[in-house]
């Protein structure tokens, strides 16, 4: 009789320390300006969101042929239209621009080559065969089998014109956002009306932003902003007669004040060092908006070692809550499991505001546990949500789509940094399974609760902190003794932990007058019963029976 085969697992990458945000971004509102104002504002971000559509035009036309002679040519066409600073902030915006169409193309073109693979391989199958965990299985029917090899058409199609276009430099970009342009063709469904509509694109198509500078005044002369609070605006060329201060500059009626970071943000400007501005304006609540961004230098991680010597917090990340548990140094679960839960449903600026809010709860917890690190699983579902890998598993796709890994990643580190904490990222891999199997039925109890997610946490955990999942490794090969080894996974043999001796105790109330000036022992105190009681005399054993 042959032996069943065992199960091939992949390789679990090891742990490693997230790097720390790269730069900050604060805000602040422009309040109370008056009509003036708003109009400048307005004539200037319409200026120059029209020669920064000209200028990502001419960049998208000039494809891989770009060179820093035709960077230079589309800079010195734009200075004539504005200045020579609001020239350099529109190419660099517009490079950055074209950048990121270039990788968003290439994650196109891969997610194409996985779903004409998966369609290739079940089409392969005979209908109605079934698949295994790692490869998935034919088609139920004829019919569905047809559907799919015309989709098959459909996709390769899409790959070649999309592999085309990447090697010939072209990419689509539209500015404003291609959503907000694909809802003039629905405007009932998006909710607007063609007013709306409008004043929304052509407020998205605005360009009011300007790199800083350092060595300059206040770190930035294209949008400048005193200690005080006082900002001012370098007009273009053809707006400069709305100037109502020197040198071409228009100072707005407002006073910002930074509250989150000012003290950092003051301290750049009047060091002179650089601070990009970019000033927007919510067409929704009609108000206008003073973002305040800089770049952070690159700090080093502190070491894996250090960021596991006070234990670990794994978290589990969810579609609708983050699941919690704190780990001492050994591995072992301390106290009961954490759920910090959010609403992903609704606006963009709702979903953004429902994670931060989830963060902030599970960053206050892990300052009062602590720790110096969570864990957390490097998640990615870029190629895992796709409609060939799943099929009518539609629900299941919802739900992978709605965790929100990228943001989730970006806002953790950033904030996590703030409150002295590193994130460990480690290898998703088997995490929920080992951890039901493992962790789940131990500590449930009639006053603990616990689920897969929570079980999970303390999968994700042990794994940052280096340890197995498993709760203990197999026993001796000899014999069920400790002749080859300590066989728990939390500690060292020599380590005293849960697993360690019980040190002294101190006696109880009613024994200790007894034994006051004594030195303490493992003996058990006085028992309440005669027979059992100490006796203070000695015991000797006659040779004889005294019959007298």
């Amino acid at each position: 009789m042959s032996e069943p085969k065992k199960k091939q697992l992949r390789t679990i990458d090891a742990p490693f320390v997230a790097l720390g945000p790269s730069g900050v971004a604060i805000r602040d509102r422009l309040k109370h300006l008056t009509d003036v104002d708003d109009k400048v504002l307005r004539l200037v971000g319409e200026h120059l969101g029209r020669l920064a559509s000209l200028d990502l035009k001419n960049r998208c036309a000039d494809g891989l042929d770009h060179s820093s002679d035709t960077w230079a040519a589309r800079k010195q066409g734009l200075t004539a239209g504005s200045s020579s600073r609001w020239a350099g902030s529109i190419t660099k915006a517009t490079h950055d621009q074209w950048a990121l169409s270039r990788r968003c193309q290439l994650a196109r073109i891969q997610g194409l080559e996985a779903g004409v693979r998966t369609l290739m391989h079940r089409l392969s199958q005979p209908i109605g065969e079934k698949g295994t965990k790692r490869a998935p299985g034919g088609y139920r029917s004829r019919g569905e089998w047809f559907q799919k090899s015309r989709r098959l058409t459909t996709l390769e199609h899409r790959l070649d014109v999309a592999r085309a276009e990447r090697e010939a430099g072209v990419v689509h970009v539209a500015r404003g956002g291609r959503r907000l342009l694909n809802n003039r063709h629905n405007l009932e469904a998006a909710q607007l009306t063609a007013e709306q509509w409008r004043e929304r694109w052509e407020a998205e198509r605005w360009f009011l932003a300007a790199d800083g500078e350092s060595g300059k005044r206040f770190g930035n002369e294209t949008i400048r902003v005193t200690p005080d609070g006082e900002v001012s605006i370098k007009l273009p060329a053809p707006l400069a007669h709305l100037a109502n201060s020197k040198h071409g500059r228009y100072v707005l009626a407002t006073r910002v004040q930074f509250q989150h970071r000012g003290a950092q943000w003051r301290d750049r400007i009047e060091d002179n060092r650089a601070v990009a501005y970019r000033i927007h304006l919510d067409v929704e609540r009609d108000r206008w908006y003073l973002t305040a961004s800089w770049t952070r230098p690159v700090v080093q991680t502190i070491p894996l070692q250090t960021a596991r010597c006070e234990g670990m917090v794994g978290v589990d990340t969810n579609a609708d809550h983050f699941a919690a548990y704190r780990l001492d140094r050994h591995g072992n679960p301390v106290g009961d499991p954490k759920r910090f839960f959010y609403d992903l449903s609704g606006s963009a600026d709702h979903r953004d505001a429902q994670v931060r809010h989830a963060i902030s709860q599970l960053l206050h917890w892990a300052d009062r546990c602590g720790v110096k690190a969570i864990g957390l699983e490097n998640l990615d579902f870029a190629a895992e949500k796709t409609r060939e890998k799943h099929g009518r598993r539609k629900r299941f796709r919802q739900l992978i789509s709605g965790i929100p890994t990228g943001r989730l990643k970006a806002r953790l580190v950033s904030m996590a940094s703030e409150h002295g904490l590193s994130i460990v990222a480690v290898d998703p891999a088997y995490t929920s399974m080992w951890g039901d199997q493992h962790w789940k039925k131990p500590l449930t109890s009639k006053k603990r609760k616990m689920s897969r997610h929570d079980a999970a946490g303390i999968a994700i955990g042990r794994r940052a902190l280096g340890h197995p999942i498993r709760r203990r490794t197999a026993p001796p090969p000899q014999h069920q003794s400790d002749a080859a080894g300590h066989r728990t996974a939390q500690a060292g043999p020599g380590t005293r932990g849960r697993e360690g001796t019980r040190p002294p105790v101190t006696e109880r109330a009613h024994d200790a007058r007894s034994w006051t000036g004594t030195q303490r022992t493992r003996d058990t105190s006085a028992s309440n019963t005669v027979r059992d009681a100490r006796s203070s005399g000695s015991w000797q054993q006659m040779p004889l029976l005294d019959t007298v």
